[in-house]
């Protein structure tokens, strides 16, 4: 029975067959309009690939807006977060409500601009897809207004009214959630590497091109910066200051340019990698007319040659910018404006590439490697054999014991300075005698580079240099000479670290001591500083005067100054010579003063104490006595030159109620309102003048202090022992450094 149903269920299997192959006729699918909604969010998805895409049009935007900073906060690798603030032009209010609609855009008209276009957008999509793939808000304010404006964007469109908020000049662009409505990308996005690092490599191309920006980078939450660049002036500053040392030393310039129009017209400039660089993977920043695009072609050329040329090379680092009249280059050939079309692009290609090729079999001829030298010996050692030169102990006894440093004791120390960190593993042995006198050359090379001819001839001088040589405190030495500095506390003391203890420093007394030091160590061989405009000694002397005696009034006090001004304009004059000659002082037969020295190097005192000096030079300098007559002038240099706060209260405290401007106005006279009046006070609230100069003087005093005086105490200054204990050095906090650590 089995048999013969198998044998009946066959046929009906074959029947089956015949009607499965029988052709089925399908009506083509109809054609139909999409919505507007849909076909917005399938182009947001082409122009707005990743997080990265959308960090990179914001900065365009703000390059665009003539932005001298921008900054970059992310969040969860940019799908929770991004936020891009710039201080540009900012957006006008009647320009808010069309912002983020398809393509509205102020950088062209028609479409042959695209011919002749500069800026880095012009299609006006990259805002609009934003709004269909994440929530965006955005927060501006334009120069001259007294409040800026914020507004929220869905689907290209403005929710509500921009509403007035406080704000700082230029644009902040803030985009959440991005891709919350497209769940596969979101979910793709969230199980691939974060985007972070590729947000972090796109802030580090913009900042070594555009060096005129400053560009800092960092995840949100975070108090350090991944990526902090500042304004400069130098393309290997950046690049050292963006991508490290090790790759701006072992760079070298390339340029290339063709003028034939009948060819090609361009030209190139860049830096390439030598053959002592090291790298995993190739690293090629090109920006074609200011922008940032890639360019397979010209990538495959420059590989080709460093295969061909260094043997056994690493990836290369290749920065390129070419500048291509506008109308040779296409821009509009790609979604994200990755990629353009360049005229004649073999041709450029080919002498970039024989370029490349010249100067690495140029740069090949030899190689230079990094000496490295380790320091056995441990500062306890160090100390020792300081202490006790004429009776040296034995090696054996010299050795410390191996002591494990306790982890609250352990100094997180300047990440530039290897001291400190391989010594613990090495066998400490005393410094041959040859040690010591190799490493006093280079101290001394060091210190005779800086400040030429540095040693007195003049005994008087000599012997105030000794007091200071013999008089310094060894323990404050140790901590100027290793201290890291933090910041400044107020307006007089600066915060530093030294180990694991944190100290307030006085830097006016630091500052006037160092300039009293540099003054004897540098005597008769200052380098000058040439006023733009000689200074009548007559106008200071009496501005000084006037400063001290601010209550004193009337004819017979005024009279009595200017008897006194004369008399110090013909001191002052007789010593022309002598403080010309030793101390860079220059002052004309006609009783100006047109020089001053130099006494730190890339440092200018505040000019606005100079009435005061040059009072202190007439009254309170002793010139009958040789060696006391050098010591008042260096001491009057001393306090002319130390870091003072400047004269204009600090605007960024309570100082700021100085420069609110007093508007009177006399409503009922002028035949005006009271609103009127209160609309007038409100206009001139601040002198803004008087305000930016008051900006400018704390902000280059500061930078001063960590730039200038800081590093010149470490190479230069012996600190005084009564700096132990006369209020210089204020605590010691020990305690308040574990917090620190923490923070």
């Amino acid at each position: 029975m089995e048999a013969g149903s198998a044998e009946t269920e066959q046929p009906l299997e074959m029947e089956v067959e015949e009607e499965e192959i029988a052709p089925i006729y399908k009506e083509p699918p109809k054609i139909k309009r999409l919505e507007e909604s849909v076909v917005n969010r399938i182009a947001a998805g082409e122009v707005i690939q990743r997080p990265v895409s959308a960090v990179k049009e914001l900065i365009e935007n703000s390059l665009d807006a003539d932005s001298t900073s921008i900054s970059v906060v992310v969040k969860d690798g940019g799908l929770k977060l991004i936020q891009v603030s710039d201080d540009g032009h900012g957006i006008r209010y009647e320009d808010l409500p069309i912002l983020c609609e398809r393509h509205t855009t102020s950088k062209l008209s028609n479409f042959e601009d695209l011919q002749t276009i500069q800026s880095m957008g012009f299609r006006g999509e990259a805002l609009a897809s934003m709004t269909y793939v994440g929530h965006m808000t955005v927060t501006t304010i334009m120069k001259g207004q007294l409040h800026g404006y914020r507004a929220t964007y869905r689907d290209g469109v403005m929710e509500q009214e921009p509403k007035p908020c406080a704000a700082v000049k230029g644009t902040q662009i803030m985009v959440e959630n991005l891709f919350y409505n497209m769940i596969a990308r979101r979910k793709t996005l969230q199980n691939s590497a974060d985007d972070y690092p590729k947000i972090v490599d796109l802030l580090s191309r913009f900042a070594i091109h555009h060096i005129n920006v400053s560009f800092s980078c960092r995840k949100h939450g975070a108090a350090r910066a991944d990526v902090h660049s500042v304004a400069t002036s130098s393309r290997l500053d950046a690049i050292r200051s963006v991508y490290g040392v090790s790759v701006a030393r072992n760079l070298i310039k390339i340029e290339a340019f063709d003028d034939e129009s009948s060819s090609s017209v361009f030209k190139m400039e860049g830096f390439i990698s030598n053959s002592n660089y090291i790298g995993k993977k190739i690293t090629m920043v090109l920006f074609i007319n200011n922008r940032l695009v890639e360019c397979g072609a010209l990538k495959r050329a420059v590989e080709i040659v460093y295969s061909a040329t260094l043997p056994k090379a690493s990836k290369p680092f290749i920065y390129m910018s070419i500048i291509l009249p506008s109308e040779h280059v296409d821009v509009n050939v790609h979604p994200t404006k990755r990629e353009v079309s360049l005229l004649h692009q073999e041709i450029i290609i080919e002498k970039i590439q024989s370029t490349v090729e010249s100067r690495l079999r140029n740069s090949n001829e030899c190689r230079t490697f990094q000496e490295q030298t380790v320091d056995a010996s441990t500062s306890s050692l160090r100390a020792t054999q300081k202490d006790s030169p004429k009776n040296p102990t034995p090696p054996s006894s010299q050795t410390p014991k191996s002591e494990k440093v306790p982890v609250h004791k352990m100094v997180r120390i300047d990440s530039l300075d290897p001291a400190g960190r391989l010594h613990a593993y090495l066998q400490a042995t005393p410094s041959s005698q040859a040690d010591k006198s190799s490493l006093a050359s280079i101290r001394s090379a060091i210190r005779q580079r800086r400040n030429p001819r540095e040693t007195a001839d003049l005994t008087s001088v000599q012997e105030l240099v000794n007091i200071i040589d013999s008089n310094y405190h060894s323990g404050l030495l140790d901590t100027i000479r290793n201290c890291t500095y933090i910041g400044m506390a107020d307006e007089v003391f600066a915060l530093i670290q030294h180990n694991t203890h944190l100290y307030l420093a006085n830097v006016v007394n630091l500052s006037k001591e160092l300039m009293y030091q540099q003054v004897l160590r540098r005597f008769a061989h200052f380098n000058a500083i040439q006023l733009s405009d000689p200074a009548p000694l007559a106008d200071l002397l009496m501005l000084a005067l006037k400063e001290e005696d601010l209550d004193a009034e009337g004819e017979e006090n005024y009279d009595l100054k200017e008897k006194i001004a004369e008399m110090n304009i013909q001191l002052l004059k007789q010593k022309a010579e002598m403080l010309q000659e030793y101390f860079g002082i220059h002052i004309d037969t006609n009783g100006n003063l047109s020089r001053l020295p130099v006494i730190l190097d890339q440092y200018t005192p505040d000019m606005d104490r100079v009435p005061e000096f040059v009072l202190c030079l007439g009254n309170d300098v002793d010139w009958d006595d040789e060696k006391i007559c050098f010591q008042t002038i260096a001491a009057a240099l001393g306090n002319f030159y130390a870091m003072h706060p400047p004269l204009l209260p600090n605007p960024s405290g309570e100082g700021l109620q100085f420069y609110k401007r007093r508007v009177s106005s006399n409503c009922h006279q002028a035949g005006g309102s009271l609103k009127d009046a209160d609309d007038a006070a409100v206009e001139s609230e601040y002198d803004d003048e008087l305000l930016a100069d008051a900006e400018n003087a704390w902000a280059h005093r500061e930078w001063s202090i960590q730039h200038i005086l800081f590093p010149s105490m470490r190479l230069f200054f012996k600190p005084l022992t009564s700096m132990a204990s006369n209020g210089t050095f204020v605590a010691s906090l020990e305690k308040l450094y574990k917090i620190f650590e923490r923070c």
